[in-house]
């Protein structure tokens, strides 16, 4: 064949070549696009919690000179602890503030002074002085707390060059704050209130604790359930259950489970647990249940995954040697494979933390200020207090809506990780 015949087929070839590539760049680069978009989202996302979310962890506090006359605190000089805890806490600490602005004397002046001030403040002042009874009839110089609308106006949510009517705090109040940030006694201290309180009404002193404390109730029920029944579920079909109609039936249904919405499984507690057997509502042992039924398909496929990831010669050689069944399944089938059930079941866990719809639906809803004790408590989850908090009016909670996002996404990156650690750690090659 001459030179000219191979030459239009060259060019065939050269040109299906630089089509071929072109096209290897093109779906390159829109992957790379893809990927670009994901990550730029991503990064809005985290940049818009923290954005709005850090300031939560700091709280602003007023320098007071507390004066703690004894005959009043104390009237019968007993210094128990029944009598200091009735004494009138709240007026002395009015009566302290007040005297740092001696030309305000009209009620309704009054009135917005004491409004700067936090409730939470007489708290603060109570657990002092019962802390330390020697305080009585001295002053004392306390950093107390603020109140939710000072704290705003001094992180800068609450604009000072907006007309009067469309903010919640006043010109009197701005000039009297403009007044004790020149005295120096304004100050950004760390929210312990956060982090160690409970809900409540006066955003400056709701915290996550008690929703921290039913999600780790919840999870601890959830995880002595699903965990074992997951397991056991997963080794009997890989290992033992035959293969007919019904184990296939089984399968699928398992398979479907997974992929049902969550709020189905709270209306199955729903009704299941609280209607039919009594159980307490809004308690973690019932969040726990429900989250249980959730997790239990996770757990059991991704169980069944790592099973069918041993080699079938471990098992040859374990039935060779004389082992039993059961002895291969529990001797060197389970070591094996309980990297990935472990990876399955933390991931399993970490989609539970997350979930808010079920528990809405068995009333873990509720407005709940003390922490639990057990699991039969009433308490909330912190997906479900991450919910309260933003359907609430005030400027002052969204901060904290974000603040408590960042430390549920924190949770979650922390379980992800552990995850991702055991795999490693005993993991096996063979």
């Amino acid at each position: 064949m001459s030179d000219a015949t191979h030459a239009p087929v060259k060019d065939i070839v050269a040109r299906g070549l630089k089509r071929r590539y072109r096209n290897e760049q093109t779906f390159r680069l829109l992957g790379l696009a893809a990927l670009a978009v994901g990550l730029a989202f991503l990064g809005f996302f985290f940049y818009t919690l923290i954005a709005n979310g850090y300031s939560a962890f700091e709280q602003t506090r007023i320098l007071i000179d507390v004066e703690l006359p004894a005959e009043e605190l104390d009237p019968d000089g007993t210094r128990s602890p029944e009598t200091l805890a009735r004494a009138n806490y709240l007026g002395i600490v009015r009566d302290s503030f007040g005297s740092l602005f001696p030309e305000v004397t009209a009620r309704g002046e009054l009135r917005e002074l004491y409004a700067m001030l936090s409730p939470g403040a007489a708290l603060e002042l109570r657990d002092r002085v019962l802390a330390d009874p020697a305080l009585l009839g001295t002053t004392q110089s306390l950093w107390l707390l603020a109140d939710d609308d000072i704290d705003m106006v001094v992180k800068g949510y609450i604009r000072r060059d907006v007309v009067e009517a469309d903010r919640r705090v006043s010109d009197a109040q701005i000039g009297w704050l403009d007044s004790l940030i020149a005295e120096n006694r304004i100050d950004r201290q760390f929210n312990r209130y956060f982090f160690a309180a409970g809900a409540s009404s006066d955003p400056e002193l709701a915290g996550i604790w008690s929703a921290t404390v039913g999600s780790f109730f919840m999870l601890l029920v959830t995880l002595a359930l699903s965990f074992p029944l997951g397991v056991a579920t997963a080794i009997y079909l890989e290992e033992f259950a035959p293969r007919n109609r019904w184990t296939d039936l089984i399968e699928v249904n398992i398979n479907n489970l997974a992929a049902v919405p969550s709020i189905v499984f709270g209306l199955l507690g729903l009704a299941l647990f609280i209607n039919i057997f009594g159980l307490p509502r809004s308690a973690p042992v019932v969040g726990g249940l429900v989250l249980s039924l959730m997790t239990l398909p996770v757990i059991i496929i991704a169980s069944r995954a790592a099973l069918m990831a041993v080699p079938p010669s471990i098992r040859d050689a374990a039935l060779a040697v004389g082992a039993s069944k059961m002895q291969v399944v529990l001797h060197h089938v389970l070591p094996l494979a309980m990297p990935g059930m472990l990876t399955g079941t933390i991931i399993g866990m970490a989609r539970a933390l997350g979930e808010s719809a079920p528990l809405l639906m068995i009333g873990m809803v509720a407005f709940i200020v003390d922490v639990p004790d057990s699991p039969l408590d009433p308490a909330t989850a912190l997906p479900v207090q991450v919910y309260l908090w933003a359907d609430s009016p005030e400027r002052a909670f969204v901060e904290r809506t974000s603040a408590a996002i960042l430390v549920l996404l924190v949770f979650l990156l922390v379980m992800n990780a552990t995850a991702i650690l055991l795999r490693k750690r005993f993991e096996r090659r063979f």
